[in-house]
């Protein structure tokens, strides 16, 4: 989606915006990576732009129920290139529109059949993701079946942001019939992506130790929802989750983390450890394009992680990432 975009008039400044784009970036003490593509061409990059964030946070307020663009169409069938449906899980105090704004049109533009679930919110709340993690993880797996009877698909790929990438799917994937254990063949998720997901608890830079610490854990949940208290260090939701260990047979999981994450912290409880018969690959996105800034909200308007998640999505034709400009709250 490119709210950017001001029809022929911004293409013949694209070169201008992509030079003031580069001095800004510059000024920050942020620059562009030099990993580029070898050999066949790779696939179009996505199309990032500065102040995709901001802009999407605005636009769900207005249309908090709104599907991203490229998303929920339920006529939708995958390809033999793209079997398997994506689903897009927003993060906590979010909603689909606004987390998905790049994404959502991204996937729909490299085949994909994209559909973005709204979990743990009433319809009409631009704030969704607050209530128990058990609860939103019901919600998933209905909204999971939905897609599957809709597209014919034998299995899906999660790919989620924050807590829709971390425990509340890993929830769904162990007690509300994500996967079968004992017959793997079974899963209805193939693969969990998660962006700065919240897998091992948050101290939340410091806030969510000072309310467990001062017993005001419950109190906040009241006001912030009881997702707020599910995914502290320590949680009771954290505890019954890695008692038998981070995955699931026969699932691929991905984690794509910035070591400036300011809300999942220490960044390293984002990431997960393989159990039997799962993968596991834990990537810090600024080992991978070393001047990359984004941070916890901005990771999902990160072009660069983008084309991760497309890697990651199909790891048989992945690509070297194109590094390009990604700044903190802005997005690129």
């Amino acid at each position: 989606m490119d709210r950017c975009d001001s029809g022929r008039r911004w293409n013949r400044r694209r070169g201008r915006w992509a030079a003031v784009c580069t001095g800004l970036a510059l000024a920050l003490g942020v620059g562009q990576g030099a990993a580029g593509a070898v050999g066949d061409p790779a696939p179009p990059p996505p199309r990032g732009r500065i102040l995709d964030f901001p802009l999407a946070a605005i636009g769900g307020l207005v249309r908090p129920d709104a599907p991203p663009p490229g998303a929920d169409d339920w006529n939708c069938r995958p390809t033999r290139a793209h079997p398997r449906p994506v689903v897009l899980l927003h993060g906590t105090w979010a909603n689909a529109y606004d987390d998905w704004g790049l994404m959502s049109p991204y996937l729909k533009q490299l085949g994909y059949c994209v559909f973005a679930a709204e979990y743990g919110g009433a319809p009409g709340n631009p704030v969704k993701a607050t209530a128990h993690v058990p609860d939103s993880a019901r919600q998933i797996a209905e909204y999971v079946d939905r897609v599957l009877k809709a597209t014919g698909a034998h299995q899906v790929d999660l790919v989620g942001h924050s807590q829709g990438g971390g425990l509340t799917p890993r929830w769904y994937l162990r007690f509300d019939g994500g996967t079968d254990a004992a017959h793997p063949e079974r899963n209805k998720v193939h693969s969990l992506i998660g962006l700065a997901p919240s897998n091992h608890g948050t101290t939340g830079s410091g806030l969510g130790t000072l309310t467990t610490k001062l017993g005001l854990d419950k109190p906040v949940s009241l006001v912030l929802g009881e997702a707020y208290e599910d995914q502290l260090v320590g949680s009771e939701v954290n505890t019954t989750l890695d008692r038998d260990g981070d995955t699931r047979p026969g699932v691929d999981y991905t984690v794509i983390a910035t070591k400036y994450d300011e809300v999942v912290t220490p960044y390293s409880h984002q990431f997960l450890t393989a159990g039997p018969g799962a993968t596991v690959k834990n990537i810090t996105i600024q080992d991978i394009c070393r001047e990359d800034a984004s941070e916890h909200l901005s990771i999902a308007y990160d072009s660069n992680a983008a084309q991760l998640v497309r890697n990651a999505l199909d790891p048989a034709h992945a690509a070297p990432v194109r590094c390009g400009v990604a700044l903190p709250v802005l997005g690129g």
